[in-house]
């Protein structure tokens, strides 16, 4: 290449790369659990009682994590890390913060009644919805986001704990889950994957 084309080349290098930046949304790639077998959806109870399924939610983004109200380590942090990027994301983003609703289901119908879950959920934030269900409501629920979870060792006190997997979940406004949410990570890593979806 001669010179004078080679210097144009480079010149042109930057503004190609921006062009590539500015392509249309619709080009990035799809969110990555749609055409998965991560379902979604539930049939459960709320903290008073009432039936609450993810039809509730209709026209709005849920935010789910899987867990149990006497977890005496994970949870709770994974729980907090979720409702702190749900914060982060409705301060930078206050006009689509009534879009997005936080819910915790519980794996441990046993012990976790809808007073329990409400109490737990009210700890973290009036947001965050606590949900409970008989046990089948509860494996139905689990198996549609591919949730596992099983009765774990017993403790000193008599009780037990729960094993189970430790993903949140992003659901779309038409109820279709959409993205993992990184609970496990770091408040920045939830409310960053908010940015990414949430529209």
């Amino acid at each position: 290449m001669s010179s004078p084309f080679k210097l144009l080349s480079l010149a042109l290098a930057p503004l190609a790369l921006i062009a590539c930046e500015s392509e249309p949304a619709q080009d990035a790639a799809p969110p990555p659990l749609y055409g998965s077998a991560v379902v979604g959806g539930f049939d459960l109870v709320g903290s008073n009682g009432e039936p609450v399924s993810d039809k509730d939610f209709a026209g709005r983004y849920q935010m789910v994590y899987f867990g149990y109200a006497y977890c005496p380590d994970v949870c709770p942090f994974d729980v907090q890390r979720m409702v702190q990027g749900y914060n982060q994301f409705a301060e930078a983003n206050p006009q689509l913060a009534d879009d997005v609703q936080p819910i915790f289901i519980t794996v441990d119908p046993e012990r976790d009644t809808p007073e329990v879950v409400g109490e737990f959920a009210a700890n973290f934030s009036d947001n965050l919805i606590g949900l409970t269900g008989t046990p089948e409501q509860i494996e139905a629920a689990a198996a549609n986001y591919f949730a596992s979870y099983s009765k774990g060792t017993e403790t000193s006190e008599g009780g037990y704990l729960m094993d189970h997997s430790r993903s949140g979940y992003l659901v779309d406004r038409e109820g279709q889950p959409m993205a993992l949410l990184p609970v496990e990570q770091s408040a920045d890593a939830v409310a960053a994957e908010l940015e990414k979806w949430v529209r």
